[in-house]
């Protein structure tokens, strides 16, 4: 998993270029990356891994179980961020209103520069797959990313498990 370190107030202003949106929860064993805002983003991180070690480590249900609180509870409804958590078995997109996905294809992108990223990400995979690593997409897949999109920058942090 690969994040950016861009943090952007608004629609014009980068307040930071060196933000880590992509860590390690649950002993290692789980990694989670986030678009949105920093503070909100924060919030879900500490939730998700209350619902990891409730679940003890299991990723789908502790997705499943945050994905039903953030929809439901009056307050954290209103947060602004989306999740992408894994394990070395599975990838999902965990969003506040109740979406909790599985990617068909192994690969998934948000945040402003996403959609860049998830092309850039299938096209690499779809046609030098067998000779680039997983870590070698992520990477390469959010580099032209940040060529493109303005609110994405260079500063990558990669986190494999």
């Amino acid at each position: 998993m690969a994040g950016d370190g861009q943090v952007t107030l608004g629609n014009s202003v980068v307040m930071k270029h060196t933000a880590k949106k992509v860590r390690r929860l649950f002993h290692d064993r789980v990694v989670a990356g986030f678009a949105g805002s920093v503070a909100d983003a924060f919030t879900l991180f500490e939730k998700f891994e209350g619902k990891l070690n409730e679940y003890n480590g299991n990723l789908e249900r502790a997705a499943v179980e945050l994905a039903k609180q953030w929809r439901s509870d009056n307050v954290l409804r209103k947060l602004e961020a989306m999740l992408i958590v894994m394990n070395d078995e599975k990838l999902l997109l965990v969003s506040g209103t109740g979406e909790v996905i599985e990617p068909d294809d192994g690969i998934l992108a948000i945040g402003s520069g996403g959609n860049y990223a998830l092309a850039a990400g299938r096209a690499m995979k779809r046609f030098d797959g067998d000779r680039l690593e997983a870590k070698d997409i992520a990477r390469n897949a959010l580099d032209i990313a940040s060529e493109i999109c303005v609110f994405t920058n260079d500063n990558i942090i990669v986190e494999q498990l």
